[in-house]
């Protein structure tokens, strides 16, 4: 009797356990990256016509974070190759995001806590990730190479000038490849040792930004609990970051970090992911005078898609955020950072970016000012700021 109920317990613990790892994870994401199923708005010829013709390229999603085959199309989240090939994005800006606070919030969040281990034991990521966080970042990376090498050249990675020009050479042909490029949401992964920019760079990363949802040692995020402004070894980082060819990133940090970052940048920046206090008074979006700061280095603001950045789900709302942009600074320093797969609600995926096109065109903005917002501008200053100094 004993035995029989040792193989029973047995029995029970490994069908919980392949719940746990084989359902647990799709489980958890099809609830944190939704699709709120409003309605859309109707897309005219027009908008279809101009869609084809744009060159696409969004500066932030969380993608690699979440245990889905990038090349297949999934039934959750927001992005995959075949629907960022549906919604004609030409680069993809892959995060890698390595660390997040339990209850996480936007007012203030202590960094002694981590929402991500979990998840990583939970997707059966290798053991090294369950305590490293440049490991994380690393098997990132290691996920979108993969992917690369699997695409049949349908995916292509971006980490040089050369890289960028070929990518965009082969777009002139069909079937057109989607780039992909390497950022990092929070530094964080460096573990302390500013050497580990080179570790990432190695790798293929070239954007990061200083913080996520709490302080570091670098800076104090948005979402930090003292939201201080760059550390010594925070200008460190920018300096040496600006000298190899890696494009700084404001998004995430505190207003004193923002501050202190577009006093000493030499070279572009960007707020890859976010909004505009002007249409969406939320801590974490740029005030007006940011906005003129990052337009004064040359670099863009890259609009978001869900509630949080525009305080709604619907294109016309970032389309508003992304005409204050332009009214406020022109329409060189406005770009789309959509946040996909981010633990995000939004509205559409990747596919129907023609949703966005539309709501721009419904604002006002002519063919080649769309042009620019969705992609043109965020591709200059990609193309200056992978080039070493």
């Amino acid at each position: 009797m004993k035995r029989k109920i040792g193989w029973s317990l047995l029995a029970l613990i490994a069908i919980a356990a392949v719940g746990f790892f084989g359902f647990g994870p799709g489980y958890i994401e099809g609830g944190m990256n939704r699709i709120d199923g409003k309605p859309l708005i109707t897309v005219s010829p027009q908008a279809k016509a101009l869609h084809k013709t744009l060159t696409i390229v969004d500066l932030h999603s969380d993608t690699l974070m979440w245990d889905r085959n990038l090349l297949k199309r999934a039934s959750r989240g927001h992005e995959d190759l075949p629907r960022l090939e549906q919604g004609n994005v030409a680069l993809q800006v892959f995060s890698s995001v390595t660390k997040s606070p339990k209850g996480q919030n936007y007012d203030a969040n202590s960094g002694d806590t981590d929402n991500i281990t979990a998840l990583t034991v939970a997707q059966l990521q290798p053991v090294r990730t369950w305590t490293s966080l440049l490991q994380r970042s690393l098997y990132h990376g290691e996920k979108l190479d993969r992917a690369v090498a699997g695409s049949d050249g349908r995916l292509e990675k971006v980490t040089d000038d050369a890289s960028l020009a070929r990518l965009l050479a082969n777009r002139a042909q069909s079937p057109r490849p989607v780039g992909a490029m390497l950022s990092v949401e929070g530094l964080q992964d460096l573990e302390g040792d500013l050497n580990n920019l080179d570790v990432l760079y190695k790798a293929g990363f070239r954007m990061a930004s200083m913080t996520h949802f709490f302080d570091i040692d670098l800076a104090g995020s948005m979402h930090g609990m003292k939201k201080y402004g760059l550390t010594p070894k925070g200008r460190d980082a920018v300096r040496r970051m600006e000298k190899m060819g890696m494009i700084v990133d404001i998004a995430h940090c505190s207003h004193a970090c923002v501050a202190d970052i577009l006093n000493i940048a030499k070279r572009p920046v960007v707020s890859s992911h976010g909004g505009v206090q002007a249409t969406c008074k939320v801590n974490r979006n740029l005030t007006d005078d940011e906005i003129r700061g990052v337009a004064k280095t040359g670099g863009v603001v890259g609009i978001g898609y869900w509630d949080a950045a525009i305080c709604d789900t619907s294109p016309r709302a970032a389309a508003k955020a992304m005409k204050h942009v332009r009214d406020l600074v022109g329409i060189d320093y406005v770009a789309l950072g959509s946040d996909y797969d981010g633990a995000t609600t939004v509205r559409f995926d990747t596919s129907q970016l023609e949703q966005v096109t539309q709501a721009l065109i419904d604002e006002g903005f002519t063919p080649d000012e769309i042009r620019k917002v969705m992609g043109l501008n965020a591709l200059r200053v990609i193309k200056a700021g992978l080039v070493p100094q």
